[in-house]
């Protein structure tokens, strides 16, 4: 490394991440029809309720809705070049499958978007983050119906021609590769998992895939310079030990993450897919023109990164396997957040340098963080704060390898922390999880008078933003 200066390109893109159902509350005003999110209560995820419960605290969120104008203004302090958040397809299409889009639904992201570009700020959109239209669920199944497609065709258009002006980096699916594992938080998948068929899902991966390849196609013809980018859940797989079975199923388990960003980048099905389909009986129904929609590949891959995973063709190999959120054992040489989640920097570097041989695209973290029990306390000024050195370590450690990873050679656009405010668990939305640069006052019972308190980690972020990096240690 050259020295400290050089160590993020001129123009990165620095700033924070959040999605609409965990933050902005409001989920039945102005017109906003109900989302999958919406009756999913508080407790295990993927779970389901028949309607909204009052211990689902995604309904009020941290009231981003009402509040989005006090929060970009604490962004624009820490100095963020970019926000990425998500549109709420029931705020636009109520019910998913609607003639006309909401008109007070459209307005609030102009209303967003123009006041992150007041600051200077650009906005990344998600276009699809895990909240599907209840009623396209309920009635449809899903992305298990190829109708979606339409509805999905006509949601893209809406929001391109609404704000082709004012957001020029775009993002189709959230965490596309996670379908796998949660099909209805993912894909609005309303059969139970444990009766869903590998092909009904990975049909309803193909309508998705489709889906997007679309959303590229019409995004470049609305909004020529637009970037428009797929967003995956990355978790590298090690193998356990060196015994090459373990390294040919860490293959295996990486190949069920690569798929995804294979054909969003290479615009075909990998070779590789073929034998998985044949051993699982899995027929793919590729309608006339697929092929050809899934050629608009994408301009850039985005991803999460939280984890690292180890593999094993032999779990006796495994002392306490217990596992962690995605498939895999743990790693003896990495230690876990309060959530069992392994702390693994390096593994953020081995990604960035594992998609860029494959790939020759640019690079987009657009989540990472530390999820923990914050303690508010009293500050030296008597203000109130979290002294979350944790965090500040967390993040330190692995932007430290990013920067070794742009040495590298990888092309890095930028990097977006996750729940940069705090916001309900995607999960299982409880609120004692907390990523944030900013801590909201409320609990798990619901309380709390959603006011906002910088931690610690507010200024060195905003310094690290400011140096451009160069005060990272």
């Amino acid at each position: 490394m050259q020295s400290n200066t050089e160590r993020f390109p001129k123009g990165f893109l620095w700033g924070g991440a959040v999605a609409a159902n965990q933050c902005e509350g409001a989920y039945n005003e102005d017109g906003k029809g109900l989302s999958t999110q919406d009756i999913a209560p508080r407790g295990i995820i993927g779970k389901i309720t028949k309607e909204p419960t009052e211990d689902n605290l995604k309904l009020i969120g941290i009231d981003f809705y009402h509040r989005y104008k006090e929060d970009i203004k604490l962004f624009a302090q820490m100095g963020f070049k970019t926000f990425r958040t998500s549109i709420a397809w029931s705020r636009i299409f109520p019910n998913g499958d609607d003639a006309m889009p909401n008109e007070r639904g459209l307005q609030f992201y102009d209303d967003l978007f123009d006041e992150c570009l007041k600051y200077g700020m650009e906005p990344l959109v998600t276009i699809s983050h895990y909240e599907t239209p209840l009623a396209l669920s309920k009635n449809y199944d899903g992305w298990v119906n190829r109708k979606l497609i339409g509805f999905f065709e006509n949601y893209c258009k809406t929001i391109f021609d609404r704000y082709k002006n004012k957001v020029k980096y775009w993002l189709t699916f959230n965490e596309i590769n996670s379908v796998l594992h949660q099909p209805y938080m993912s894909g609005g998948i309303f059969t139970d998992k444990e009766k869903l068929t590998k092909q009904d899902l990975y049909q309803a991966i193909h309508h998705e895939l489709v889906a997007s390849a679309m959303a590229v196609k019409i995004g470049h013809e609305m909004m020529p310079g637009a970037k428009i980018g797929c967003m995956i859940l990355g978790v590298p797989n090690y193998p356990l030990t060196p015994d090459p079975s373990d390294v040919i199923e860490a293959m295996k388990q990486d190949r069920e993450n690569l798929y995804f960003a294979d054909v969003h980048v290479r615009g075909v099905y990998p070779k590789y897919m073929d034998k998985y389909f044949k051993d699982n009986n899995i027929k793919i129904i590729m309608e006339p023109g697929d092929a050809e929609v899934l050629k608009n590949t994408v301009d850039f891959v985005s991803f999460s990164y939280y984890m690292s995973s180890c593999a094993t063709s032999d779990l006796t190999k495994a002392k306490g396997a217990s596992g962690n959120i995605i498939s895999g054992v743990p790693n003896p040489y990495l230690e876990s957040s309060q959530w069992g989640w392994q702390i693994d920097p390096k593994g953020l570097r081995y990604i960035l340098n594992l998609y860029y041989d494959r790939y020759q695209k640019p690079l987009f973290i657009v989540e990472n963080g530390l999820g923990a029990v914050d303690e508010l306390v009293i500050g030296k000024d008597g203000n109130k704060t979290v002294d979350d050195d944790y965090r500040i370590k967390y993040l330190n450690d692995h932007l430290v390898q990013v920067a070794k990873a742009i040495e590298d050679g990888v092309d890095v656009m930028g990097y977006t922390s996750w729940g940069c405010i705090d916001l309900v668990s995607a999960s299982t939305a409880e609120f004692k999880k907390r990523y944030g640069f900013i801590y909201v006052d409320r609990n798990n019972d619901g309380t709390g008078t959603l006011e906002r308190y910088k931690k610690k980690s507010f200024n060195w972020y905003k310094e690290v933003i400011r140096t451009n990096g160069k005060n990272l240690i």
